[in-house]
């Protein structure tokens, strides 16, 4: 069975969307077969990889009106798109009985067809992040090596260990990301040792150093690896994935 794996964080800027692209794209190299889902209604995740306007969408999926029909990257590699119509997706569904389950339910025809599932969620703490959350088994989160970045971590903590409580026992908090990391420079050597200081050995060992390859691949509509896999961007996330596939399956083998 697949494992579903949310990438959380309120704050916009600090390589989420990257990140979700990446681990998908690291992971297929490693043999995994990848669904992502562009759960936020700016769609750059979408926008990021050239994909088409699509008929169906996460929106209509969400909305009953249709399974989830994937876009295939290449093989092994597929994408539920976005769309700006999300943003209305919240108020739409507010009366919805169960309406913190959607997502879930839609996860139950496709969950033995990939090895792992992948949600960008919106820089937000909505019902669409609550959708997520509910039907994942980990998160993680990105933190870009900054000072504000570390600003409302208690806050997401809080979040998922409610939903934890009431919706879904299975969450847990399976890595930290620190991104656009830069070695020269001390506050991002610092900002690392902070992180590591609240979250232990759940941050991940892998840095993902600041690289200009990572901010050009989405203007040509890639992932690192189709752009430029010899860059730092794609060996950071490569090593990444590494390190994804040891906490996830090597502790279930």
């Amino acid at each position: 069975m697949g494992k579903i794996i949310s990438l959380l964080n309120h704050k916009g800027g600090v390589g989420k969307t990257t990140s979700a692209i990446n681990i998908g794209a690291g992971l297929v190299e490693l043999g995994r077969k990848v669904l992502l889902i562009d759960l936020d209604p700016q769609a750059n995740l979408t926008l990021s990889l050239g994909i088409p306007r699509q008929k169906y969408t996460i929106y209509e999926a969400l909305r009953g009106e249709s399974e989830l029909v994937p876009f295939t990257i290449r093989e092994g590699f597929d994408v539920v798109t976005s769309t700006l119509d999300l943003s209305s997706a919240e108020m739409e569904l507010i009366n919805e009985a169960g309406r913190e389950f959607i997502m879930r339910e839609l996860f139950e025809t496709v969950i033995e067809e990939y090895d792992y599932i992948i949600i960008d969620c919106p820089p937000s703490l909505g019902l669409l992040t609550l959708n997520a959350l509910t039907s994942s088994n980990y998160v993680y989160i990105p933190l870009q090596t900054e000072f504000l970045a570390l600003q409302g971590l208690a806050k997401i903590k809080q979040i998922i260990d409610k939903v934890r409580f009431r919706l879904n026992k299975k969450l847990t908090i399976g890595g930290v990301i620190a991104t656009m990391y830069d070695a020269r420079k001390v506050l991002n050597r610092d900002v690392v040792d902070t992180i590591k200081k609240y979250f232990g050995e759940k941050v991940f060992n892998t840095l993902i150093r600041d690289n200009v390859a990572l901010a050009e691949a989405p203007a040509q509509r890639q992932d690192i690896f189709s752009y430029n896999r010899r860059s730092n961007g794609a060996k950071d996330y490569l090593a990444l994935c590494k390190e994804i596939v040891e906490r996830t399956e090597m502790v279930e083998a």
